[in-house]
């Protein structure tokens, strides 16, 4: 069902513009449909803020409930802003304060930009805290994505994430685990999901504090859940990632180091390129490093060149689990549809998983 353009986001138009249906305000109230209130803390860094909007937006758009879904995007102040960003965010944002006086049936939380080793040094770590204890005690289902599951497995779980030797970078083979789950039914039980971290929290790790691992890979955990099922839900991977979401990556890495702020030269993602792609990426490297000890322009990133053959393998079943997701929390919140589902759970297990 489609999204409802309450706030006049610009993603709203990109989603137009790309076949996405969105509803105006007017439109939507005059439709019978039950309205299910989703909010996106958006905490990525300034460059990738409007991206991300849109990533999950679409994600929500197309999955396959009966509600016009209403989003509330909002971030924390204590993350540092250019005077652009902080522009858009006072535009069209809403503050922590107005979600909690109007109330969400589900919360997205996105990764962020850290500083440093530790989490709990960042700014936004207390602010982070009280968020996600709201929504525990408010908030029917939070999915957390990247860096935001690693901060809510440290401070209510206790587990801390631990640096790897490399970065955990590419699309990988996953499999499902646990196929009685109702976040994975109906889906590949095995499938591809994008990653892009330094860090991890491992299947003991989740598993020794009491949490559901739904999917994994040679990389780890991808999808994993708190005890009762669905009150909280964790990716470590980026399902809701464009299939040149990597490249762009690659990209921004790749002039980094050549502006000398990179140690080491970047890998390509794992099992995301051709061979001829990356010949093509290797020769622009190459270009990039010359132009900088010289007064010639840098060359353009062949980015036309290379993303019209690059496979995305993971979104039709990131629009599954999404799907899924949402229409577990749309029962749950409408609990008068779900007693013929309740029937014999006992308390605090919901989906009756631990039965």
């Amino acid at each position: 069902m489609p999204l409802v353009d309450h706030n006049q986001l610009p993603s709203f138009d990109y989603l137009r513009q790309n076949g996405q249906t969105v509803l105006s305000e007017t439109a939507a109230r005059q439709q019978d449909i039950r309205e299910q209130h989703i909010g996106l803390l958006n905490m990525m860094p300034d460059a990738a803020l409007t991206a991300t909007e849109r990533q999950f937006f679409r994600l929500i758009g197309e999955s396959n409930s009966i509600a016009q879904f209403y989003i509330h995007p909002f971030t924390l102040p204590a993350i540092k802003r250019s005077s652009q960003a902080r522009n858009h965010i006072d535009r069209y944002y809403e503050t922590f304060g107005q979600v909690q006086e109007q109330g969400l049936d589900a919360l997205i939380i996105t990764g962020a930009n850290v500083v440093g080793s530790e989490l709990a040094s960042q700014s936004f770590w207390q602010p982070l805290i009280q968020v996600a204890d709201w929504a525990y005690d408010n908030v029917t289902s939070t999915l957390c994505s990247c860096l935001a599951t690693h901060a809510v497995l440290e401070f209510r779980y206790g587990q801390k994430r631990v640096p790897q030797p490399k970065k955990i970078w590419g699309v990988y083979p996953h499999r499902v685990v646990m196929p009685g789950h109702p976040l994975v039914v109906d889906i590949n039980s095995r499938f591809d999901v994008p990653h892009s971290r330094w860090n991890a929290i491992d299947a003991k790790q989740f598993r020794n504090s009491g949490l559901h691992v739904l999917v994994e890979s040679e990389v780890g955990v991808h999808l994993a859940t708190s005890p009762d099922g669905l009150r909280f839900v964790f990716f470590q991977g980026h399902q809701e990632y464009d299939t040149v979401s990597l490249l762009k990556e690659y990209k921004r890495d790749l002039q980094l180091y050549a502006k000398g702020l990179l140690d080491s030269y970047p890998p390509f993602p794992d099992n995301y390129l051709y061979p001829r792609e990356q010949a093509i990426l290797s020769e622009y490297g190459q270009l990039l490093l010359d132009s900088m000890g010289s007064e010639n322009e840098p060359p353009e990133f062949p980015e036309s060149i290379i993303a019209p053959r690059i496979d995305n393998t993971w979104h039709d079943t990131a629009e599954s689990v999404l799907g899924n997701w949402v229409g577990l929390v749309y029962q749950l919140t409408h609990a008068d549809r779900l007693k013929p589902f309740m029937d014999g759970v006992e308390p605090g297990d919901p989906l009756g998983i631990n039965s």
